[in-house]
C-alpha cells in the first residue's frame, strides 16, 4: 500500500505535514521518529539473536537405528 504512494503523495503528505506541525516542530518529530525506528531495529535484532542462541542451546535427538 505504502509503495503505491509515488513522489508527488509523499511530496504531499510533507506539506500537510508542515501546515500540522509548523516548521519547528518538524525536526524534533523527525528524530523522534529515527530514535523510535532505531531502537525497533535493535530489539528486532536481540530477539532474533536470542532466538538463534535457543537454536544452538537445543540438544540434538539421534534416533536409534535398528
Amino acid at each position: 500500500m505504502i509503495s503505491n504512494i509515488g513522489i508527488p503523495g509523499l511530496i504531499l503528505v510533507l506539506v500537510i505535514a508542515l501546515i500540522i506541525f509548523g516548521p519547528s516542530k518538524l525536526p524534533e518529530i523527525g528524530r523522534a521518529f529515527g530514535r523510535t525506528l532505531t531502537e525497533f531495529k535493535s530489539a528486532a535484532k536481540d530477539l532474533v539473536s536470542d532466538e538463534e542462541k535457543k537454536e544452538e542451546q537445543k540438544p540434538v535427538l539421534l534416533k536409534k537405528e535398528k
